[in-house]
């Protein structure tokens, strides 16, 4: 029995070890800097019942995309009051790209034409910033 708990312990950390020079993932394979697309969105209708339905209508279409590193969205914080504070949007979508490729790529997806078409009738309008990251 000890033998056999011996093997196979070996053979996990076997395993283990070489598991990583396999691995493939968009980090591994990004060509550029990560890319940050942050969208802003303003509404027609500006009621909780809208706002939430357009952040679920995001989580059904934008999410899970291939290259995403980071996804977040979220409504804007409206008890939060500071003089530089932009207040012009109801919804923000936060997706931080391996690189360039994968928003391309992302950007022509059929799901984000799915999108488009979902919200594009109860969007006034959308503010797209996009920038390359750096390390600290």
């Amino acid at each position: 029995m000890m033998k056999a708990f011996c093997v196979a312990s070996l053979l996990l950390i076997g395993a283990a070890a070489a598991f990583p020079a396999f691995a493939s993932s968009a980090k591994n394979e990004a060509e550029g800097p990560p890319l940050a697309h942050m969208v802003f969105f303003t509404l027609k209708d500006h009621s909780k019942e809208a706002v939430d339905a357009f952040v679920k209508d995001c989580e059904k279409y934008l999410t899970k995309h291939e290259g995403t590193v980071s996804f977040s969205i979220g409504k804007r914080a409206e008890d939060v009051e500071e003089p530089p504070s932009v207040k012009d949007f109801d919804v923000a979508l936060h997706v931080v790209f391996a690189d360039r490729k994968y928003r391309d790529k992302y950007l022509a997806s059929p799901r984000h034409d799915d999108f488009v078409a979902a919200i594009k009738a109860r969007m006034e309008k959308a503010r797209v910033f996009d920038s390359y990251l750096v390390k600290p």
